[in-house]
């Protein structure tokens, strides 16, 4: 049976992380016909999909993902164009993500010098 690893480090922290990964679980249930579990832990979750020929597990960690999927047989014969898809799909999650949080801080401080901008009139 072929298998797919694929490892992404992100420094996105555990409750944004697992914002991500289920955004990832989501998607792969409409688009890929996958059953989702979602195991949530202190340190980590684990995210476990399965469907007819496929099967793994997606480690969510506060600054790494680790997906190992096992396929069929059938399916084997198709294992790079299913890992480009799977590594194309958790990129532009963990892409937006990112975005996300790098605006965060500037929207943070962009309010914090409003407040401390003296009022003018009077």
């Amino acid at each position: 049976m072929p298998d797919i690893r694929i490892h992404r480090d992100h420094s996105l922290g555990l409750a944004k992380a697992r914002k991500v990964a289920w955004d990832w679980a989501e998607q792969v249930e409409k688009e890929f016909d996958m059953e989702c579990t979602v195991l949530e832990g202190e340190t980590s979750d684990t995210v476990e999909f399965t469907r007819s020929g496929v099967n793994g597990t997606l480690i969510v960690a506060p600054d790494h993902f680790e997906l190992h999927a096992k396929l069929g047989l059938l399916l084997g014969a198709f294992a790079k164009t299913i890992q480009g898809e799977i590594e194309k799909n958790l990129d532009t999650l963990l892409g937006a993500a990112n975005q996300a949080a790098a605006k965060a801080p500037a929207k943070a401080a962009a309010k914090a010098a409003a407040k401390k901008a003296p009022k003018r009139g009077g």
